[in-house]
Formats: C-alpha cells, structure tokens, sequence
C-alpha cells in the first residue's frame, strides 16, 4: 500500500468535491467519509485497559494492528496515494503521526452561517424525508436544528472543536486549511496548493466534468442530495434561508480569516 493522506475539517464545505477532483488522478484514491475512523476508534478502545487482556498489548502492538486496518481496508485499491474522509482525523493528529510521519491533513473550512445554510436547504428539500442528521425526528425548528448542529457532540461543533485542536496543537504543520470558497471560485489554485503541500507532482484535473455518485448511501440516510456534487466546479449565489439573527450568532467564528489567530503559521489556502 501506498502513502496515505487524510480530508477532514467542517461539513458541507466541499471535502466530497475535493476528493471527486483527486480521484481524477488515476494514482490517487478518494471518497466520501468512509468507516475508518470509527474502526479505529472503536479497536483503540477495545486495545485499552477496559479489556482484561490489554496487560498483552503494549503501544506497537496497538500501531501494528492500526497500520492493518488501513492497508487491509484498502487492499483493493491500487492507487499510489490513498486520501480517507472524516471529521474525527483533525482530532488524531498524534496518532496519524505516529502511524504515518509523511502524512498531511487538508481540512475543508466554509463561513459556519454558509454551512448551517446549506444543511438546512437539504432538510427543507426532503420535507418528506427525515434525516439522519438529526436522528430521524420530525420536529424541531431551524433554531433547535441549528443549536443541535452547533453543540460540542453536534454535526458541526465537534468537527469546529476537532479543526481547533489541530489548527493551534503541536502537529500543525502537517494541517493546511482549504477554503470552500478558494475550491470553488480558483479550483486550480486549491489544487496546486493541495500537490505542493503533500510533495506530490501536479496533474491536469478536469473542473468542467466531474463525476460523483453518492444516491444510494445519502438515500438510506434520509438524505437525499447530501453528498451530490455538480458536474462542474461553480460558484454559487445565493440569500441564505438562515433568520438573520441566527446567521449572526455565527459571523465570528472563522477563525482561520484572522492572521493574528495563527500563531503556529497553518497554511491556509
């Protein structure tokens, strides 16, 4: 298996559009948010002192198993560069390190009343369609949407906290932030600065045919739309269905637009 790379960051702010133009290299592997992650969660903590036999498991035992999980996940892939999606990896940058030293993260940012916009045009659209997003209810409103959304275990508040660990933690050099915005509006610049970042050379990628097929798994989850992408790279337009006091409480809290709130000079694209 090849080298590994890691998409993370915020939701709906364009990490399935980056990894359906990556996948347009034919050495590189990418998706959407893929089961990973909770594996690793979940052996990580079946390796710990909660179980009886963990007195025979020592940390290279725990690094040997972790590294099979990701080789024997992607066994089938013959790519030479393999990008796995989720928002937890921003919060296991010690861990990616240890795993893999010449691994790098992109995390995907966007304006937080643009995401929460987003999220709740998906809802309204699937008015007869109950979303797994918020656990299938049918009630609520956009205000208790977006509080949920927003809370430390929520959709957006724990991949905000995870980005925040990493941005100002001692791993943040291996972190480059991508605007939704710089993707959408310069994918070419996004792009070059993605393959410099990860030392990989450049490629010709296509922004005006793009293919990406999520229907069945965003059906299931009651979603229909959640991971659909365009079939060409654009920028969108729009009044935002968010009341203007809720789209307010969140003006504040792109951190990465702040220079002085940088001190350990992630690059931010």
């Amino acid at each position: 298996m090849g080298r590994f790379h890691f998409i993370s960051g915020l939701p709906r702010s364009g990490s399935t559009l980056l990894a359906a133009l990556l996948r347009q290299n034919p050495r590189f592997h990418a998706g959407m948010s893929s089961p990973v992650a909770g594996m690793f969660a979940a052996m990580m903590g079946e390796m710990s002192e909660r179980n009886e036999f963990s007195v025979f498991i020592d940390d290279a035992a725990r690094q040997r198993v972790a590294r099979g999980l990701f080789d024997n996940f992607y066994a089938d892939s013959d790519a030479e560069v393999v990008f796995d999606t989720s928002r937890s990896w921003c919060a296991r940058l010690p861990a990616i390190a240890g795993l893999f030293p010449e691994s790098r993260v992109i995390a995907c940012v966007r304006d937080m009343p643009w995401i929460l916009d987003s999220i709740e045009r998906i809802i309204r659209s699937n008015a007869f369609s109950p979303s797994s997003i918020f656990n299938f209810s049918t009630g609520g409103t956009v205000y208790s949407r977006a509080n949920g959304l927003a809370s430390s275990d929520g959709m957006i508040g724990y991949a905000y906290d995870a980005l925040r660990e990493a941005y100002y933690g001692p791993h943040a050099d291996r972190l480059l932030l991508l605007r939704y915005e710089t993707l959408t509006a310069d994918p070419k610049q996004a792009l070059a600065a993605i393959y410099d970042f990860i030392g990989e050379p450049a490629f010709a990628h296509d922004f005006e045919h793009i293919q990406f097929d999520a229907e069945t798994f965003d059906r299931r989850a009651g979603t229909p739309g959640l991971h659909t992408v365009r079939p060409r790279v654009a920028t969108e337009n729009r009044q935002s269905v968010l009341p203007p006091d809720l789209a307010a409480r969140f003006e504040r809290d792109a951190f990465w637009n702040q220079p002085g709130l940088n001190p350990r000079g992630v690059r931010i694209v």
